[in-house]
C-alpha cells in the first residue's frame, strides 16, 4: 500500500544519500534452512528476481499494508546499498561499490506466490507489489566491516522469530554482486536484498516488529492493514 512517493534512502545519521531510490535486486533461497522450511530445493546458482523502486517503503513508524491483498509474510534480510555503477564487475569492484548496509523486510503474498508457482507462472505479483520492500536506514559500509559475519534478527511482538547470520548464506554478498552485474547493471541508489534466514511468517494487524543487523542497524515499526 505504501510506496516510494516520499521515500528517500538515508544513512543512520539521518542524512539523505546522494542517490534516488532505484531498483531492488533480490535473491531467493540464499539460506538452506529457509529453503527447507518452505519445502523448496536448495538452488545450485542464485535465484534472482527484481522489485521496482515503487515497492520501497521506510522501515519506520507505521507499516501500512493493503488489506485487500491478503496476509503479508515477513522475510528479514540484510540489505546492501549500491554507491557505484557495477557491470560485469570483479570482486574488488563489487566490494568497493557497497555504500551502506541495512536491514529490510521482503514482504511476500505467500498464498498468491504458491498459487502462481504451482501453475508455473511468474510470481512478481506476490513479491514486487507496492510496499513490498521495507528498508531501514543504512550504516555506512567500511572496508573493515565483515559483511559475512553479521546477525540478522527479527522480533515480532517481542518474540524472537528470526535469528540468522550472514555467514550462513549459500552465496556471499560479493559473489551475488558479481553474478547480478552479469545480467543487470547496478546503479547508485539500487539496493540488493541478500536472502532471509529461517523463521518467516505472517504479519497481522497490530503487530510490532523490530529488526537488527548486528550492532549496525536497528529498525522497528507497527503493522496496520488498511
Amino acid at each position: 500500500m505504501a510506496s516510494s512517493d516520499h521515500y528517500q534512502h538515508r544513512f543512520i545519521s539521518g542524512d539523505a544519500t546522494p542517490w534516488p531510490a532505484g531498483k531492488v535486486l533480490c535473491v531467493g533461497r540464499n539460506y538452506a534452512a529457509h529453503a527447507a522450511e518452505l519445502n523448496n530445493s536448495v538452488p545450485e546458482a542464485p535465484l534472482l528476481f527484481l522489485k521496482p523502486s515503487t515497492a520501497i517503503t521506510a522501515f519506520d513508524g507505521e507499516l501500512a499494508l493493503a488489506a485487500d491483498l491478503g496476509i503479508h509474510h515477513y522475510e528479514t534480510e540484510m540489505t546492501v546499498l549500491i554507491g557505484k555503477p557495477l557491470r560485469r564487475c570483479s570482486p574488488e569492484q563489487a566490494r568497493g561499490a557497497i555504500a551502506g548496509l541495512g536491514v529490510g523486510l521482503d514482504l511476500t503474498l505467500r498464498a498468491l506466490q504458491d498459487n502462481l508457482k504451482a501453475r508455473r507462472h511468474p510470481w512478481e505479483q506476490a513479491k514486487a507489489f507496492d510496499g513490498s520492500c521495507v528498508l531501514s536506514a543504512f550504516a555506512p559500509s567500511l572496508p573493515t566491516t565483515d559483511i559475512q559475519n553479521l546477525a540478522v534478527r527479527l522480533w515480532r511482538n517481542g518474540e524472537l522469530v528470526q535469528d540468522g547470520n550472514t555467514g550462513q548464506m549459500l552465496f556471499p554478498v560479493v559473489a551475488l554482486l558479481e553474478k547480478m552485474s552479469r545480467y543487470f547493471t547496478l546503479l547508485p541508489g539500487d539496493v540488493v536484498m541478500t536472502g532471509t534466514p529461517k523463521g518467516v511468517g505472517e504479519l497481522h494487524h497490530g503487530d510490532t516488529v523490530r529488526a537488527e543487523l548486528g550492532t549496525l542497524v536497528v529498525a522497528q515499526a507497527s503493522v496496520a492493514y488498511l
